[in-house]
């Protein structure tokens, strides 16, 4: 019974994962593709950033799912990067968020962007790797 439980906390954190990994791609590189075609380059990117601000939170929902069914198929690597990938996703919550500026500060809304596309990217990667890892049962 116990071995069942197993493999089905794992098919579920590979689903979770699975969708994780979908989302992110579609909210960091087809989305702004679209975006920069079709709106102009100031429309596109404040777009692009409320994207990334909205759907970071579902997707490290997504993650946060994954790792804990990880946690329940005792697959422990799996899970420790599932994990991580959930925080890096939410990490762009605290990157876009918008808040007061302290006078005299300037920011830049494209730098804002181009980095939580990187992390969106980067973070996809460590997802991909908890999946396999989560395949493999490691």
């Amino acid at each position: 019974m116990l071995q069942g439980l197993s493999t089905t906390a794992t098919h579920l954190g590979l689903l979770f994962g699975a969708m994780a990994i979908g989302a992110s791609w579609v909210a960091a590189i087809a989305s702004p593709n679209c975006s920069f075609d079709k709106l102009d380059g100031s429309r596109a990117d404040r777009h692009v950033r409320e994207l990334l601000l909205q759907t970071s939170t579902p997707i490290a929902g997504m993650m946060l799912a994954s790792g804990a069914f990880y946690l329940l198929a005792t697959s422990w690597a799996a899970a420790s990067t599932a994990l991580l990938a959930a925080f890096g996703f939410f990490s762009n919550r605290w990157m876009l968020a918008p808040g007061k500026k302290a006078k005299g500060v300037r920011t830049s809304r494209k730098d804002q962007r181009a980095v939580s596309v990187s992390f969106s990217l980067m973070f996809a990667l460590v997802a991909i790797v908890s999946a396999v890892l989560g395949m493999v049962r490691i």
